[in-house]
């Protein structure tokens, strides 16, 4: 099965691939003008430009072929009655310490835990596929077990 993606989400990374091809002509141009300034073995500003173009192009080709595998839904969230899916964001509340969190399910290459949103494959977003409003989850952490009570599912 191919990994799910929201059409805002699969927008924002045709958008993202955009800026690298245009980036394409700026490190060309860049490399064009070091390549003046005579002996490229000891032209740092030439090899620098390179080892962009290199990473310019390793990233193209990556959304290129993300953008290939992926399908785009229109509306990834699911009923509560489901329980957590991908897309759904849920609030819980860890009863060791009671402090309250709020995470949205993503895949993974969307998943950045600055925005709150993690992956099915991170050890809190694996405990919470599946379950449901009022569920007790039990997570593995680097300091023990900790245990979350799901709040809310939205």
């Amino acid at each position: 099965m191919s990994e799910q993606i929201s059409k805002e989400n699969y927008e924002k990374l045709k958008e993202k691939l955009n800026v690298l091809r245009k980036r394409r002509a700026i490190i060309s141009k860049t490399i064009g003008e070091a390549r003046e300034h005579g002996d490229l073995r000891e032209n740092s500003a030439y090899h620098a430009a390179k080892d962009e173009q290199g990473l310019n192009e390793m990233r193209i080709r990556e959304l290129e072929a993300k953008l290939e595998s992926v399908e785009v839904v229109e509306n990834i969230k699911q009923s509560k009655a489901a329980g957590v899916r991908m897309g759904t964001t849920v609030k819980i509340k860890a009863l060791d310490s009671g402090h309250e969190f709020q995470y949205t399910i993503v895949p993974d290459f969307e998943a950045d835990i600055l925005e709150n949103k993690i992956s099915p494959d991170s050890p809190i977003g694996d405990a919470l596929i599946g379950a449901k409003e009022g569920d007790v989850i039990e997570v593995e952490a680097p300091r023990g077990l900790i245990k979350y009570k799901i709040l809310e599912i939205k």
